[in-house]
């Protein structure tokens, strides 16, 4: 896997996208989740997406606009939400038809006590996560361990971050607390904040580092490294420990060079993200939504994107164990044989 992920790394963006010509996805009309117009469609498709200045708004807005302007929807929305645990939750509560979710995070999700198999499907693997491992560059802070004793930013709680974070920290050989309580010389304290505001504590210094999951560039750490100097640490050595306790959900990625002004190249854990629906969600808005993955690809990706995108046939199908939704796999088959 991690061959698979270093060697995808020196394939061009267009190579990736490639899907060749289809005559198109034959439609089966089944009643919509929503209302639906005289052509089947649904009237309103809602896509939970994530927080301002992450990959995940960026996507499911690029995501929304395509759904619109090819007709799958007569309109299609994003709502900004805290991440992919709180887009789960939307998908479980009908807040949302469609969802971006790390593939770690949906299979807590499935395996959780008192959850509904099948309740969500997936339409597609699109994207590599990168974890940032965000300090100041004056700080002269350079592995995890160096962590211990200081405050770092973990998420806000529903995200992905807040999730994979801990994991981290644990298989490091630390332990965390909360801000505030005793800390010890193998302790970090967390403070649950978001991308936003988590930057922001580090530009003044109440926190030491910020850890955040998204695509690479992700814009607000873009414009936070202008302002102030930035590093990335390198936390690629905790794979071997986080594949054995939590699954084989991560990977050992690159950032490359230069995504961030200046920063020279650095390993870190890399996660699957996920296009998920809820599982009810009718036949035909299901098709069209896979047609857009493949066939309308260029649309989906931010211009300053330099991560991996996985908008091709033969990488959008492997949903980490997450089932395709039927419809998807059925499209997937025509597209691709």
């Amino acid at each position: 896997m991690n061959t698979q992920n270093e060697g995808a790394l020196g394939l061009s963006r267009r190579s990736l996208l490639r899907a060749g010509l289809v005559a198109g996805l034959a439609g089966i009309i089944a009643p919509a989740l929503g209302a639906c117009t005289t052509e089947g469609r649904p009237g309103l498709l809602t896509v939970a997406g994530g927080e301002p200045g992450g990959f995940y708004l960026e996507f499911s807005t690029l995501l929304a606009e395509s759904l619109q302007r090819h007709g799958v929807a007569e309109r299609a929305v994003v709502e900004a939400t805290g991440g992919s645990l709180d887009n789960l939750e939307h998908l479980s509560t009908g807040r949302a038809d469609l969802a971006v979710a790390l593939a770690d995070a949906a299979a807590q999700q499935a395996a959780a006590p008192g959850a509904h198999p099948g309740e969500v499907a997936a339409l597609g693997k699109v994207y590599e996560n990168y974890v940032h491992c965000v300090v100041r560059k004056d700080s002269n802070i350079g592995s995890l361990a160096e962590l211990a004793g200081r405050t770092v930013a973990v998420g806000q709680p529903g995200s992905g971050t807040s999730l994979i974070t801990p994991r981290l920290i644990e298989v490091a050989g630390l332990s965390s607390s909360p801000d505030g309580a005793p800390a010890t010389r193998k302790t970090i304290t967390v403070k649950n904040l978001g991308l936003n505001d988590g930057l922001a504590a580090l530009q003044d210094g109440s926190v030491d580092a910020l850890f955040w999951s998204g695509g690479v560039p992700t814009a607000a750490i873009a414009a936070a490294h202008g302002d102030t100097g930035l590093s990335l640490l390198d936390l690629s050595a905790l794979l071997p420990a986080l594949r054995a306790r939590y699954g084989a959900f991560y990977d050992r990625v690159l950032i490359p060079a230069g995504s961030y002004e200046g920063m020279p190249a650095v390993w870190t854990i890399g996660v699957a993200n996920l296009l998920l629906c809820r599982a009810d969600l009718d036949e035909r808005t299901v098709k069209r939504t896979v047609e857009l993955l493949v066939l309308h690809a260029e649309e989906l990706i931010p211009r300053s994107s330099v991560g991996i995108q996985f908008l091709s046939p033969e990488s959008l199908i492997n949903t980490a164990g997450i089932p395709l939704h039927p419809a998807a796999a059925a499209a997937y088959k025509t597209l691709h044989g």
